[in-house]
Protein backbone atom coordinates (compact mmCIF):
# COMPACT_ATOMS: atom_id res chain seq x y z
CA UNK A 1 0.00 0.00 0.00
CA UNK A 2 1.28 3.46 -0.94
CA UNK A 3 -0.16 6.95 -0.94
CA UNK A 4 0.33 9.88 -3.25
CA UNK A 5 -0.53 13.55 -2.77
CA UNK A 6 -2.27 15.30 -5.65
CA UNK A 7 -3.48 18.89 -5.17
CA UNK A 8 -3.31 18.37 -1.38
CA UNK A 9 -5.50 15.27 -1.64
CA UNK A 10 -4.34 11.77 -0.72
CA UNK A 11 -4.90 8.74 -2.93
CA UNK A 12 -4.20 5.21 -1.79
CA UNK A 13 -2.80 2.84 -4.40
CA UNK A 14 -0.70 -0.24 -4.97
CA UNK A 15 1.66 -0.98 -7.82
CA UNK A 16 2.78 -4.56 -8.51
CA UNK A 17 4.67 -6.37 -11.23
CA UNK A 18 7.76 -5.78 -13.39
CA UNK A 19 8.72 -2.10 -13.63
CA UNK A 20 9.04 -2.05 -17.41
CA UNK A 21 5.95 -4.14 -18.16
CA UNK A 22 2.79 -2.66 -19.77
CA UNK A 23 0.59 -0.93 -17.18
CA UNK A 24 -2.84 -2.37 -16.35
CA UNK A 25 -4.95 -0.04 -14.18
CA UNK A 26 -7.91 -1.41 -12.14
CA UNK A 27 -10.75 0.77 -10.81
CA UNK A 28 -13.09 -0.47 -8.06
CA UNK A 29 -16.86 -0.48 -7.76
CA UNK A 30 -18.96 1.68 -5.46
CA UNK A 31 -18.54 0.62 -1.83
CA UNK A 32 -15.36 -1.43 -2.28
CA UNK A 33 -11.60 -0.77 -2.28
CA UNK A 34 -8.67 -1.79 -4.42
CA UNK A 35 -8.61 -5.07 -2.47
CA UNK A 36 -11.51 -6.30 -4.60
CA UNK A 37 -8.95 -6.88 -7.36
CA UNK A 38 -6.74 -9.22 -5.30
CA UNK A 39 -7.14 -12.19 -7.64
CA UNK A 40 -6.50 -10.02 -10.70
CA UNK A 41 -3.43 -8.42 -9.12
CA UNK A 42 -2.02 -11.85 -8.31
CA UNK A 43 -2.75 -13.17 -11.80
CA UNK A 44 -1.68 -10.24 -13.97
CA UNK A 45 1.29 -8.89 -12.02
CA UNK A 46 3.47 -11.65 -13.46
CA UNK A 47 3.39 -9.98 -16.88
CA UNK A 48 1.96 -6.50 -16.28
CA UNK A 49 2.68 -3.50 -14.09
CA UNK A 50 -0.61 -3.63 -12.19
CA UNK A 51 -1.92 -0.39 -10.66
CA UNK A 52 -5.00 -0.32 -8.45
CA UNK A 53 -6.31 2.41 -6.19
CA UNK A 54 -9.08 3.42 -3.82
CA UNK A 55 -11.50 5.65 -5.72
CA UNK A 56 -12.15 9.05 -4.15
CA UNK A 57 -14.42 8.62 -1.13
CA UNK A 58 -13.31 5.03 -0.53
CA UNK A 59 -10.72 3.14 1.50
CA UNK A 60 -7.73 5.28 2.44
CA UNK A 61 -8.17 7.84 -0.35
CA UNK A 62 -9.45 11.38 0.10
CA UNK A 63 -12.98 11.65 1.50
CA UNK A 64 -13.86 15.29 1.04
CA UNK A 65 -17.48 16.39 1.07
CA UNK A 66 -19.55 15.60 -2.03
CA UNK A 67 -21.14 15.80 -4.42
CA UNK A 68 -18.49 14.42 -6.76
CA UNK A 69 -18.74 14.30 -10.54
CA UNK A 70 -17.78 11.66 -13.08
CA UNK A 71 -15.37 14.17 -14.63
CA UNK A 72 -13.70 14.57 -11.24
CA UNK A 73 -13.35 10.79 -10.83
CA UNK A 74 -11.94 10.48 -14.33
CA UNK A 75 -9.44 13.26 -13.78
CA UNK A 76 -8.31 11.55 -10.57
CA UNK A 77 -7.16 8.63 -12.73
CA UNK A 78 -5.32 10.91 -15.12
CA UNK A 79 -3.59 12.78 -12.32
CA UNK A 80 -2.55 9.58 -10.55
CA UNK A 81 -0.96 8.22 -13.72
CA UNK A 82 0.71 11.57 -14.40
CA UNK A 83 2.13 11.69 -10.88
CA UNK A 84 3.45 8.14 -11.28
CA UNK A 85 4.95 9.07 -14.69
CA UNK A 86 2.80 6.55 -16.58
CA UNK A 87 2.37 7.67 -20.17
CA UNK A 88 -0.07 5.02 -21.42
CA UNK A 89 -2.03 2.24 -19.79
CA UNK A 90 -4.80 -0.25 -20.25
CA UNK A 91 -7.77 0.42 -17.98
CA UNK A 92 -10.20 -2.05 -16.40
CA UNK A 93 -13.09 -0.70 -14.34
CA UNK A 94 -16.10 -2.44 -12.85
CA UNK A 95 -19.52 -0.83 -12.21
CA UNK A 96 -18.68 2.76 -11.19
CA UNK A 97 -15.13 2.05 -12.35
CA UNK A 98 -16.58 1.02 -15.71
CA UNK A 99 -18.25 4.41 -16.05
CA UNK A 100 -14.93 6.04 -15.24
CA UNK A 101 -13.41 3.89 -17.99
CA UNK A 102 -16.01 5.06 -20.50
CA UNK A 103 -15.30 8.68 -19.55
CA UNK A 104 -11.59 8.05 -20.16
CA UNK A 105 -12.39 6.45 -23.50
CA UNK A 106 -14.24 9.60 -24.53
CA UNK A 107 -11.91 12.23 -23.07
CA UNK A 108 -8.44 10.65 -22.81
CA UNK A 109 -8.16 8.16 -25.65
CA UNK A 110 -4.52 9.14 -26.21
CA UNK A 111 -3.67 7.68 -22.78
CA UNK A 112 -5.33 4.31 -23.30
CA UNK A 113 -3.84 1.18 -24.83
CA UNK A 114 -6.99 -0.90 -24.30
CA UNK A 115 -10.20 -0.44 -22.33
CA UNK A 116 -12.18 -3.04 -20.34
CA UNK A 117 -15.53 -2.01 -18.87
CA UNK A 118 -17.22 -4.58 -16.65
CA UNK A 119 -20.70 -4.89 -15.13
CA UNK A 120 -21.49 -1.33 -16.04
CA UNK A 121 -23.65 0.81 -18.31
CA UNK A 122 -23.49 4.15 -20.07
CA UNK A 123 -26.01 5.25 -17.44
CA UNK A 124 -26.36 3.23 -14.24
CA UNK A 125 -29.73 3.47 -12.51
CA UNK A 126 -31.81 6.60 -12.16
CA UNK A 127 -30.98 10.02 -10.77
CA UNK A 128 -33.70 9.94 -8.10
CA UNK A 129 -32.62 6.55 -6.81
CA UNK A 130 -28.99 7.61 -6.40
CA UNK A 131 -29.96 10.84 -4.67
CA UNK A 132 -32.21 8.90 -2.30
CA UNK A 133 -29.36 6.51 -1.49
CA UNK A 134 -27.01 9.42 -0.83
CA UNK A 135 -29.54 10.95 1.56
CA UNK A 136 -30.08 7.57 3.24
CA UNK A 137 -26.43 6.95 4.08
CA UNK A 138 -25.93 10.53 5.24
CA UNK A 139 -28.82 10.18 7.67
CA UNK A 140 -28.54 6.51 8.72
CA UNK A 141 -25.01 5.42 7.90
CA UNK A 142 -23.95 2.49 5.75
CA UNK A 143 -25.84 -0.37 7.41
CA UNK A 144 -29.07 -0.06 5.37
CA UNK A 145 -27.11 -0.30 2.11
CA UNK A 146 -24.82 -3.06 3.36
CA UNK A 147 -27.75 -5.17 4.57
CA UNK A 148 -29.11 -5.49 1.03
CA UNK A 149 -25.93 -5.62 -1.05
CA UNK A 150 -25.00 -9.32 -1.06
CA UNK A 151 -27.97 -10.18 -3.25
CA UNK A 152 -27.05 -7.46 -5.75
CA UNK A 153 -23.37 -8.28 -5.86
CA UNK A 154 -23.51 -12.07 -6.04
CA UNK A 155 -25.77 -14.95 -7.00
CA UNK A 156 -27.41 -16.85 -4.16
CA UNK A 157 -25.29 -19.91 -4.94
CA UNK A 158 -22.07 -17.94 -4.55
CA UNK A 159 -23.26 -16.36 -1.30
CA UNK A 160 -24.05 -19.78 0.16
CA UNK A 161 -20.79 -21.38 -1.02
CA UNK A 162 -18.44 -18.50 -0.13
CA UNK A 163 -19.67 -16.86 3.10
CA UNK A 164 -16.22 -15.65 4.17
CA UNK A 165 -15.60 -13.80 0.90
CA UNK A 166 -19.04 -12.23 0.97
CA UNK A 167 -18.83 -11.28 4.65
CA UNK A 168 -15.48 -9.56 4.13
CA UNK A 169 -16.83 -7.43 1.30
CA UNK A 170 -20.05 -6.56 3.12
CA UNK A 171 -18.11 -5.64 6.27
CA UNK A 172 -15.91 -3.44 4.12
CA UNK A 173 -19.01 -1.75 2.75
CA UNK A 174 -20.26 -1.10 6.30
CA UNK A 175 -16.96 0.63 7.05
CA UNK A 176 -17.05 2.82 3.93
CA UNK A 177 -17.15 6.52 4.70
CA UNK A 178 -20.79 7.57 4.36
CA UNK A 179 -20.01 11.01 2.93
CA UNK A 180 -17.54 9.59 0.42
CA UNK A 181 -20.07 6.97 -0.63
CA UNK A 182 -22.82 9.60 -0.91
CA UNK A 183 -20.57 11.83 -3.02
CA UNK A 184 -20.01 8.98 -5.47
CA UNK A 185 -23.76 8.23 -5.53
CA UNK A 186 -24.30 11.83 -6.62
CA UNK A 187 -21.68 11.43 -9.35
CA UNK A 188 -23.58 8.38 -10.60
CA UNK A 189 -26.88 10.25 -10.39
CA UNK A 190 -25.72 12.72 -13.04
CA UNK A 191 -23.45 10.47 -15.12
CA UNK A 192 -25.05 9.76 -18.48
CA UNK A 193 -22.73 8.84 -21.34
CA UNK A 194 -25.32 7.30 -23.66
CA UNK A 195 -24.97 10.07 -26.23
CA UNK A 196 -21.16 10.09 -26.08
CA UNK A 197 -19.81 6.53 -25.97
CA UNK A 198 -19.89 6.29 -29.76
CA UNK A 199 -16.85 8.60 -29.57
CA UNK A 200 -14.77 5.85 -27.94
CA UNK A 201 -12.10 4.70 -30.39
CA UNK A 202 -9.96 2.67 -27.97
CA UNK A 203 -10.12 -1.09 -28.48
CA UNK A 204 -12.75 -2.08 -25.91
CA UNK A 205 -13.92 -5.23 -24.13
CA UNK A 206 -17.34 -5.18 -22.48
CA UNK A 207 -17.85 -7.76 -19.71
CA UNK A 208 -21.30 -8.57 -18.36
CA UNK A 209 -22.61 -10.91 -15.68
CA UNK A 210 -25.42 -13.07 -17.00
CA UNK A 211 -27.16 -12.85 -13.59
CA UNK A 212 -26.42 -9.18 -12.90
CA UNK A 213 -29.59 -7.35 -11.76
CA UNK A 214 -27.83 -3.97 -11.53
CA UNK A 215 -26.14 -3.54 -14.91
CA UNK A 216 -27.73 -6.11 -17.14
CA UNK A 217 -26.74 -7.97 -20.29
CA UNK A 218 -29.04 -5.54 -22.12
CA UNK A 219 -26.93 -2.63 -20.80
CA UNK A 220 -23.81 -4.33 -22.13
CA UNK A 221 -25.47 -4.90 -25.49
CA UNK A 222 -26.41 -1.22 -25.69
CA UNK A 223 -22.79 -0.21 -25.10
CA UNK A 224 -21.51 -2.74 -27.62
CA UNK A 225 -23.90 -1.41 -30.25
CA UNK A 226 -22.45 2.10 -29.91
CA UNK A 227 -18.75 1.41 -29.35
CA UNK A 228 -17.40 0.51 -32.77
CA UNK A 229 -15.40 -2.70 -32.88
CA UNK A 230 -15.94 -3.56 -29.22
CA UNK A 231 -15.91 -7.16 -28.00
CA UNK A 232 -18.47 -8.72 -25.62
CA UNK A 233 -18.11 -11.43 -22.95
CA UNK A 234 -20.82 -12.76 -20.63
CA UNK A 235 -19.74 -14.50 -17.43
CA UNK A 236 -21.73 -16.81 -15.18
CA UNK A 237 -21.90 -14.27 -12.36
CA UNK A 238 -23.83 -11.40 -10.86
CA UNK A 239 -22.54 -7.83 -10.39
CA UNK A 240 -19.00 -8.39 -9.07
CA UNK A 241 -17.99 -10.81 -11.79
CA UNK A 242 -14.25 -10.41 -11.20
CA UNK A 243 -14.77 -12.04 -7.79
CA UNK A 244 -17.58 -14.50 -8.47
CA UNK A 245 -16.09 -15.80 -11.74
CA UNK A 246 -12.46 -14.81 -11.23
CA UNK A 247 -10.89 -17.54 -13.37
CA UNK A 248 -13.15 -16.86 -16.36
CA UNK A 249 -12.75 -13.11 -15.83
CA UNK A 250 -8.95 -13.35 -15.82
CA UNK A 251 -8.93 -15.58 -18.89
CA UNK A 252 -11.18 -13.20 -20.81
CA UNK A 253 -9.01 -10.18 -19.91
CA UNK A 254 -5.79 -11.98 -20.75
CA UNK A 255 -7.06 -13.07 -24.16
CA UNK A 256 -8.26 -9.53 -24.90
CA UNK A 257 -5.03 -7.87 -23.78
CA UNK A 258 -2.92 -10.25 -25.84
CA UNK A 259 -5.17 -10.04 -28.89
Amino acid sequence: MSTIQINNETFNYQLNGPENAPVLFFSNSLGTTYSMWAKQVDYFSKNYRVLSYDTRGHGESVKNKGPYTLEQLGNDVLQITQALEIEKFSFCGISMGGLIGQWLGIHATEKLEKLIVCNTAAKIGQEAGWNERAALVRSQGMNPVADSSAGRWFTEGFVQANPAIVDELINGLRQTDAEGYAGCCEALAHADLRDNIALIKTTTLIVAGSHDPVTTVADADAMAEKITGSSRVDLNASHLSNIEASDAFNSALEAFLKG
